[in-house]
């Protein structure tokens, strides 16, 4: 951090100010996702705090990095969300198809996709010693949907001690704890994490290389060929199927193999999957065609998690995170885009 640029941004330079903070913003507003499980949750609660840090610069004495200054201001930001405004009520439409029995009602329904352009260059790649989760896992569906689960001090204190590897001493100067409600708060949360966690899986395949491009392939090749059986042969034994912010949830292949039969007519209808990438998963979205106008207009958000060679998540999400991804509200029916190179009619979808 340089001393003359600190000290232009607290002479009121706000270019200065910007070049301070954005070499963080990017880890910054992870963070924020990861606290509060909705992507525009992250992005509100980040602006106000950087309004905050902005206006409270002067009293910035220097005694830590402006990183951990920052770190500071967003979590604190996001437990006065948690715990003022609790979580708002999510809006659903109602589904197309009456859907069989779920195995379970979810809780975590204001839960968005992270998409992974936001990823790109993060300098959080290597977190800091004390740290048990790999950036990768620390990012997907499956591990932000349970810290959703933790109370607010307890998925503060984990996401600082076990995704950025603060030390405890730190963690409780950072959200104004002792060092001991610190380590109590930490053991508490790793038991839910722990509950939470599925079992033992194999590690998903490197991301964007030929493994995974083959099971996404095979993948797109069940929903163009609308063979459930095909789809049901690439998941896993427990395979969750979830579509926030409906509470349904499905478990295991049975109930996932009566969802998909129950929902085929209403899947024969989409004419398009396009690729895109949210959590540092696979991810799709679909599209219908219009019958008045011909053009294809965006339905809805598809996120793969995959264990090895097989399917052990889908997640299916409303089309309000699709512009963040960039997926158009609308493409032309001639645009080209397909879903994978086992797609060549460009058909696909949940």
């Amino acid at each position: 951090m340089s001393a003359e640029l600190l000290q232009r941004a607290r002479e009121g330079d706000h270019d200065a100010f910007t070049a301070l903070i954005e070499p963080h913003r990017g880890e910054l507003q992870a963070h924020c996702y990861r606290m509060l499980g909705s992507l525009q949750d992250a992005e509100d609660a980040l602006q106000d705090a950087l309004l905050s840090a902005w206006a409270g610069l002067g009293g910035f004495e220097g005694r830590s990095s402006i990183r951990t200054w920052l770190f500071r201001i967003v979590t604190n930001r996001c437990l006065n969300v948690l715990r003022t405004s609790g979580r708002r009520r999510v809006a659903a439409a109602q589904p197309a198809i009456s859907p069989p029995e779920p195995s379970r009602m979810g809780e975590v329904l204001w839960l968005q996709p992270y998409p992974d352009v936001l990823l790109d260059g993060l300098p959080d790649q290597a977190p800091g010693p004390e740290a048990r989760y790999e950036s990768r896992e620390a990012i997907s569906l499956a591990f932000v949907t349970a810290v959703q689960l933790l109370p607010p001090n307890q998925r503060a204190v984990l996401l600082l001690r076990d995704v950025l590897g603060y030390r405890a001493s730190e963690a409780a100067e950072l959200l104004g704890l002792t060092e001991d409600a610190v380590t109590s708060a930490l053991k508490r949360a790793r038991a839910t994490m722990d509950a939470a966690r599925a079992p033992e899986r194999p590690s998903p395949p490197p991301a964007g290389g030929p493994e995974e491009q083959a099971l996404v392939d095979r993948f797109v090749t069940a929903f163009t060929e609308h063979d459930v059986d095909a789809l049901i042969a690439l998941m896993t034994d427990d395979v969750w199927v979830r579509m926030p912010p409906l509470p349904f949830e499905y478990r295991g292949t049975e109930a996932v193999h009566r969802f998909f039969t129950a929902i085929d007519a209403h899947r024969r209808g989409i004419a398009r999957m396009v690729p895109v990438r949210a959590n540092g998963q696979p991810a799709w979205g679909e599209y219908v065609r219009d019958p008045v106008t011909g053009a294809l207009r965006v339905t809805g958000v598809l996120v793969a998690g995959f264990a090895g060679d097989r399917i052990c998540e889908l997640t299916h999400f409303e089309t309000t995170i699709a512009a963040h991804l960039g997926l158009p509200r609308t493409l032309d029916q001639d645009s080209g885009l397909r879903g994978s190179s086992a797609d060549p009619g460009g058909r696909a979808a949940l």
